[in-house]
């Protein structure tokens, strides 16, 4: 009979530590926080600069609405609370990664300061590189194959950001990229150059 109360498994009295994991990796783990309006390029900074990072060695997770809206907070709508509530979660996933020792780059408007505050309060300021995707809302308009923007000032979308929900910019960005007066080559290589020296080990 096994004694009661002994551990038989000793291997899971030690969780290995992020720390334990960036070594693995040889990375620094951090979440690169792109924020921004529907258009100022996000999501194409996010992608290029995945491969970039991977290029030179290091392992990234993207998320974006993509991944996550049709996931995770696929039950959420665009309210000012289920906004907020997209972006706790998708905090919390962050955080999840960084004791992983993986790097986040998060590509959402997170429109308000509140918002963002709040995602930086769970991440942690240590962990959190917030980086504005600039552009104005008419380059944001010329971008949109979609129509959302002309369709948001139809009154046909409701609560879009830029048309009738407000985008407040960042005052504390860490990093602005301004989309509007550089190509996505040029930004990215912007963007790295911020970021290598804060990942590296």
């Amino acid at each position: 009979m096994k004694d009661q109360g002994k551990n038989i498994y000793p291997v899971f009295d030690q969780i290995l530590k992020r720390s334990d994991k960036e070594q693995l990796l040889k990375q620094r783990s951090k979440v690169v926080w792109m924020t921004g309006l529907s258009g100022a390029g996000k999501t194409t900074i996010a992608k290029y600069l995945d491969e970039a990072l991977y290029k030179k060695g290091y392992l990234a997770q993207i998320l974006d609405g993509d991944n996550i809206r049709s996931g995770i907070n696929s039950n959420l709508a665009f309210s000012e609370d289920d906004r907020y509530e997209n972006i706790r979660r998708i905090a919390e996933v962050s955080k999840l990664f960084i004791n992983c020792g993986i790097i986040i780059i998060n590509s959402f408007i997170s429109p308000t300061e509140e918002i963002r505050k709040m995602a930086l309060e769970i991440i942690g300021q240590e962990n959190f590189i917030e980086v504005f995707i600039d552009a104005p809302i008419e380059v944001c308009e010329q971008r949109d194959t979609k129509g959302l923007y002309a369709r948001a000032r139809k009154g046909e979308i409701k609560n879009f950001t830029g048309i009738n929900s407000p985008f407040e910019f960042p005052s504390g960005a860490d990093i602005t990229i301004n989309t509007d007066k550089q190509g996505i080559e040029e930004s990215v290589n912007e963007l790295l150059d911020y970021i290598l020296p804060k990942i590296q080990l």
